[in-house]
């Protein structure tokens, strides 16, 4: 095993996921005011309306996908009657819609934060270096979608990438398989380690957040203000008489 090898596929993950962990907790107990995306939706809406939908929808279906490649077996899907053609074409035409679907919603996001001064002036360091990782991550996984699975001969990153990072998990991860896949499944791991790194310290974090409480709390009823008013004018006047 190189030092490469080892850096790459075992100490770096590791060291991530440790970062990961830590930075969290760090971050909710020395910064829960910050523990917000940051909304800009006062300062810019139109665009807003159309990325943002586009970039997280896009983004699930992204992470669906991965969830079925990488931490379900290739065993599992043929145990109840997935073929690995059929697996194939549908991964490659699912994928490739959340690639576009995340990749527009992403560039739409970017044209917004440089064109709307009034975002661009809240844009951090760190918004530029998540932005940056974004860019490289999502354009990565679009060409190992739609230029080598789609259009392309095809890679069974099954066969390799999901072995070794499940074996992060289990402790045996495999450096080897990851080794020797093709570059662009490499860089765009590499890539993803350090967005997870950096994840704590960013506006990402507003993801654990989101509101699930709401699906069970009781309704809000709303009155109309003429309806109010006819109501304090009967009650004023039923006052007023008694």
């Amino acid at each position: 095993m190189t030092g490469a090898t080892l850096w790459f596929w075992i100490v770096l993950p590791y060291l991530t996921l440790a970062v990961f962990a830590v930075g969290h907790v760090w971050r909710w107990r020395h910064d829960q005011f910050g523990w917000t995306s940051l909304s800009t939706q006062l300062q810019e809406r139109r665009l807003l309306l159309w990325g943002s939908p586009l970039f997280h929808y896009g983004a699930l279906g992204a992470i669906a996908g991965h969830v079925l490649g990488i931490l379900i077996p290739a065993s599992w899907t043929a145990a109840v009657g997935v073929s690995g053609e059929a697996y194939h074409v549908f991964s490659a035409v699912a994928g490739t819609v959340a690639s576009v679907a995340v990749g527009a919603g992403l560039v739409i996001l970017l044209y917004r934060r440089v064109t709307v001064r009034r975002v661009a002036v809240t844009t951090s360091v760190v918004d530029i270096a998540v932005y940056v990782l974004l860019v490289v991550i999502i354009g990565l996984g679009a060409i190992e979608t739609i230029a080598v699975n789609l259009l392309g001969p095809g890679y069974d990153y099954r066969a390799t990438v999901a072995i070794w990072f499940r074996g992060l998990f289990t402790g045996d991860p495999h450096p080897g398989l990851m080794a020797t896949a093709p570059w662009p499944y490499q860089a765009h791991a590499i890539s993803a380690w350090f967005l997870l790194a950096l994840w704590p310290f960013s506006r990402l974090v507003h993801a654990w957040s989101y509101p699930l409480w709401y699906l069970g709390r009781p309704w809000i009823v709303y009155r109309g203000y003429r309806r109010a008013t006819r109501v304090r004018s009967a009650v004023t006047s039923a006052g007023t008489r008694g």
